[in-house]
């Protein structure tokens, strides 16, 4: 090999390292970009949804104004009222729970209920209900009867049930614990 020939590989090989480096670069820009794009959205998707929690608790609270309840609240976001107690066991995990009750919307449209379907049995820290609903149970002794207001994320979510619950929906229980097996 000639000198020269050599000179002529090595100045043909730098323009094709050159383009290289240059592609690694802009890929390294798009996804640096890519990156910045996926943090927005996902910012974006924080704020809209603290913007739907908080109408939905606005809506919840103008609820219990109307109909004057003086409602606990726990950490979830699930309030509720014990209007009659019980004297019975207390409900606790792996318990079957035995209830009657009514379920509506804060329209004040009722979708299920116990006098149609018979009461509602579930074992206790098993999920197979909303988990709002068994969050509340488990505060409850066989005899208590409440109401709870479920927001959308302890209930159905974003899709309802398929049937008579709408998506997003915030549900009001009417409930009577009636039995632990």
């Amino acid at each position: 090999m000639t000198l020269s020939s050599i000179r002529i590989k090595t100045f043909s090989i730098i323009p094709v390292l050159l383009l290289f480096f240059l592609t690694i670069s802009c890929d390294g820009n798009k996804e640096k970009k890519n990156n910045q794009n996926s943090k927005e959205v996902k910012e974006a998707l924080v704020r809209a949804n603290r913007k739907l929690v908080k109408t939905e608790d606005e809506r919840i609270d103008d609820y219990t104004r109307r109909h004057n309840w003086q409602m606990n609240e726990t950490g979830t976001g699930l309030r509720y009222l014990i209007y009659k107690d019980g004297d019975g066991e207390k409900a606790k995990k792996n318990k079957v729970a035995v209830l009657n009750y009514k379920v509506g919307l804060l329209t004040g449209d009722n979708l299920y209920s116990s006098e149609l379907t018979g009461p509602k049995e579930f074992r206790i820290g098993q999920g197979g209900v909303e988990s709002g609903l068994e969050e509340g149970i488990l505060l409850l002794r066989v005899g208590d009867r409440v109401k709870f207001i479920i927001p959308s994320h302890l209930a159905f979510g974003l899709v309802g049930d398929g049937d008579k619950i709408p998506a997003k929906a915030t549900l009001v229980y009417d409930v009577e614990l009636t039995e632990l097996k």
